[in-house]
């Protein structure tokens, strides 16, 4: 016997069933991910959502427990059960959406705070913001707004820990400006019309309010007077011909938990040899070399013209990236 049509179907245009395709759950992650730019822009064509500072999860659920995965496919169950448990306890069984897992430090989410987490006790919450598959159909080919609309009804948002990504509509100058006197990471901007693709795509833009993105740890510099373990972090990111360039240090955003625990890892990963190929420029004589493994999320005011890191700002450890993918995020410009 056929399993009966999903109420949620029939409220969809005849355009729109016909973009369905039956799909078995999704395997892996495969998210979307934004383009960053320097653009600032209204437009009723397109909506603007908060930009979260936690990270990426697709949560899948196919009738029974909820896989929760990294952007780079990482199970999140064992680190965030709180959130696996509130989606299965939703009434709809089967689903895969997409949100940001984050912690609030006062009114801001902060990323430095949900990488206290396993130290300290740290409150999370999933904002969810898309959904890509639900009751056995691949909906990505949808509309933006259609995807929303099918969220909104599929989900009970009433959990405490699960929150619905609100998103204004056309006036991204106004709210941008809003976003950054808030204190704000930024905005991230949706074509309405725009399928969800497996890939980074200009259909989407993140407008930050302050830079910062992902860089390797390639060495890192002794410590001084009292302070444990390092001094600062040595960074870098991956050039176009695959080689590692170095970006500048790191040297505050530590507090003595992190220095200790992460001190321990950065001895495991020790090597002779530099891993950054223009490592000449490199004027550290503390320098320990350390194998580019792992990754930093750091915020900072600017590049300077010689590609250093202007007053950067360790946040934490990225354990949903790997590596190789970092590479420099400069600025998109429409054509």
């Amino acid at each position: 016997m056929a399993e009966p049509t999903p109420p949620w179907k029939a409220t969809l245009p005849e355009a729109e069933r016909a973009l369905l395709r039956p799909s078995p759950a999704p395997a892996h992650a495969g998210a979307m991910k934004a383009v960053l730019t320097d653009e600032r822009f209204s437009d009723d064509g397109w909506i603007f959502e908060r930009k979260l500072d936690g990270v990426r999860c697709v949560a899948v659920r196919d009738g029974g427990p909820v896989r929760l995965l990294s952007r780079n496919d990482l199970s999140f169950n064992g680190r965030f059960p709180e959130i696996a448990a509130a989606l299965e306890a939703q009434p709809q069984r089967r689903f895969a959406v997409d949100g940001e897992i984050v912690a609030f430090d006062g009114a801001q989410t902060s990323f430095a705070k949900l990488a206290q987490r396993g130290r300290t006790h740290v409150p999370v919450f999933f904002y969810i913001f898309d959904v890509l598959w639900l009751d056995g159909e691949d909906v990505r080919a949808l509309p933006l707004r259609s995807r929303k609309r099918l969220l909104r009804s599929a989900l009970d948002f009433d959990d405490t820990s699960l929150r619905f990504s609100a998103h204004r509509n056309g006036d991204g100058e106004a709210f941008f400006a809003e976003a950054c006197r808030k204190g704000w990471e930024g905005l991230i901007a949706k074509r309405a019309d725009s399928r969800y693709a497996e890939k980074r795509s200009r259909d989407w833009l993140k407008l930050k309010c302050e830079q910062g993105q992902e860089l390797v740890i390639g060495g890192y510099t002794a410590p001084k007077g009292s302070r444990a373990e390092f001094g600062a972090l040595l960074l870098g990111y991956y050039d176009d011909d695959g080689l590692l360039r170095y970006a500048g240090k790191v040297g505050t955003g530590f507090d003595e938990a992190t220095l200790r625990s992460l001190g321990g890892r950065l001895r495991e990963l020790r090597q002779d040899e530099p891993p950054f190929a223009d490592a000449a420029s490199i004027r550290e004589r503390t320098a320990t070399w350390v194998r580019p493994e792992l990754v930093a999320e750091v915020a900072f005011t600017e590049w300077t013209t010689a590609g250093r890191l202007r007053h950067p700002r360790f946040l934490g450890l990225r354990d949903d990236k790997s590596a190789r993918d970092v590479v420099r995020e400069a600025p998109s410009h429409s054509s």
